[in-house]
């Protein structure tokens, strides 16, 4: 299938812009898939926040206008070779000459412009897709605008869609008048098996109610969201569409994320030379104000600071935690309560915990590779990043079993050898605590941790298997 031609729409791309795993997902599948032959392009808005050295490169091609309700508003269309891999960007300064990407009392009609846009530009860009492959609320109108309104038109008629969820729990519902004022809908697909949701609509649903095949990113979240517990009240409609839903795990770019040549670490290493890793150790621990110690354990945790992460486990056993001999370094923002919980953390613990509120690449990449462990406890973790960035640098992780932690992360067993970390089950303080002080036993088993920091490093996470069933995917689409 050399000649298949794949758009792959999305709201952020490294190294464009990025808020969350799909900017990874966004800017690493693609060139996996090329590699497989897919002649595959990425769209997504051209924000103001996007890298002056990366902005002035782009090729301006036209510009165009797009129709959000009675409006007719400006679009620029540009376009930048980067990685080998063209990229359209969709530019409209109202939109998105923002400070930050979302959030914005606008936000209906920001994402209603972008996934109009991206099927109006089509013509103009030399490049009409089999597929146009969207992910999440911000870019899952196309399907339904798509079906409603072009595909009665020749350029139009055979493009499929794919649809993947990447967190069900973000939907992006505005009022209902929102169906005719910026899509240009009529009332028939206001029902509740189409986009009528609680009497509001449903950006997300309209992905699910009108793309081709749906997905989402692993096999154990695809089961979970067909249940009421984590199927954020789609689960009718899931089950209703469960012979279009299929599960790929998540990849990362294991060419970007490679411990032996990693410019961000303090020290280069492999599975067989450690003595970097432990270098990475100490260092990070130097420049994070925290006694230098070769014997303590270190928890990384790199995480958006929210309930979905697990964070009121957390906080009920914390201080049980630190009154271990440990060291905890925290990265990341998010609700308030804890923010300030890890601050305080580290008022109280100073040497022993390090509370970095804020978003910093270079020290995560620290984190993953000076940490002895990764604390991952999610209520519910649709695949997950962050434990397969610790793997491959050698970090442990203790993780729930959900989602795709529980397709990536097997509990060590140490009667038969087997298993990549430690997992527990049951959404519980105490179970995590105690899963926690198993890791920590075993660290002290030099022989058995070492031969975890080598089996994590030496797995494949990357991206090659999923791509390949990506491929299938499409082809299963084109026969629809």
């Amino acid at each position: 299938m050399e000649n298949l031609k794949v758009l792959f729409a999305s709201s952020e791309v490294i190294p464009f812009v990025k808020t969350g795993g799909l900017a990874d997902v966004a800017g690493s599948l693609p060139k996996a898939l090329k590699k497989l032959g897919a002649d595959i392009r990425i769209v997504m808005p051209k924000y103001s926040s996007i890298p002056y050295d990366l902005a002035y490169k782009m090729q301006f091609l036209g510009n165009i206008y797009v129709n959000i309700g009675w409006r007719s508003q400006y679009c620029g269309i540009l376009k930048l070779e980067h990685n080998g891999i063209t990229i359209y960007f969709i530019d409209n300064e109202y939109y998105f000459r923002r400070e930050y990407i979302y959030g914005h009392f606008d936000q209906a009609e920001q994402f209603a412009f972008f996934s109009r846009a991206v099927i109006d530009m089509l013509p103009h860009i030399d490049f009409k897709p089999d597929i146009i492959h969207c992910n999440d609320w911000q870019t899952a109108p196309v399907s339904v605008l798509l079906k409603a309104q072009y595909q009665q038109h020749d350029f139009y008629k055979d493009i499929k869609t794919v649809f993947t969820i990447h967190n069900l729990k973000y939907q992006g519902v505005f009022p209902k008048e929102t169906l005719w004022s910026l899509l240009g809908l009529d009332w028939e697909h206001f029902t509740a098996d189409r986009i009528e949701f609680h009497d509001h609509i449903n950006y997300l649903k309209a992905g699910l109610a009108y793309s081709d095949v749906i997905n989402t990113v692993s096999k154990t979240y695809a089961e979970e969201i067909k249940h009421d517990y984590f199927g954020e009240n789609l689960s009718g409609m899931i089950r209703n569409r469960s012979t279009d839903l299929y599960g790929i795990v998540n990849g990362i770019d294991y060419e970007e994320n490679n411990p032996s040549n990693d410019k961000r670490l303090f020290a280069n290493y492999n599975a067989d030379h450690l003595e970097g890793k432990y270098e990475n150790k100490r260092k990070l621990q130097e420049t994070l104000g925290l006694p230098v110690r070769d014997d303590v354990p270190v928890i990384g945790i790199i995480s958006r600071l929210v309930d979905q992460k697990g964070f009121d486990l957390i906080e009920g056993v914390l201080h049980d935690i630190l009154h271990m001999d440990v060291q905890l370094v925290i990265l990341g923002t998010g609700e308030y309560r804890y923010e300030e919980m890890f601050r305080y953390a580290q008022s109280s613990y100073h040497n022993k915990v390090s509370a970095n509120i804020k978003y910093d690449s270079t020290l995560a990449q620290r984190i993953y590779a000076g940490s002895d462990m990764f604390l991952m406890p999610s209520l519910f973790e649709p695949c997950g990043l962050s434990q397969l960035f610790s793997l491959r640098y050698g970090t442990i992780p203790i993780v729930r079993e959900t989602g795709g932690l529980n397709d990536t992360v097997q509990s060590y067993n140490e009667f038969t050898g087997e298993g990549n970390g430690f997992s527990f089950s049951n959404y519980n303080a105490h179970d995590m605590l105690y899963t926690i002080k198993r890791a920590i036993s075993f660290y002290y088993n030099k022989d058995v941790w070492t031969r975890l920091i080598r089996k994590g490093m030496n797995q494949d996470f990357s991206w090659g298997k999923s791509a390949q069933e990506y491929m299938d995917l499409y082809r299963k689409v084109l026969t629809k």
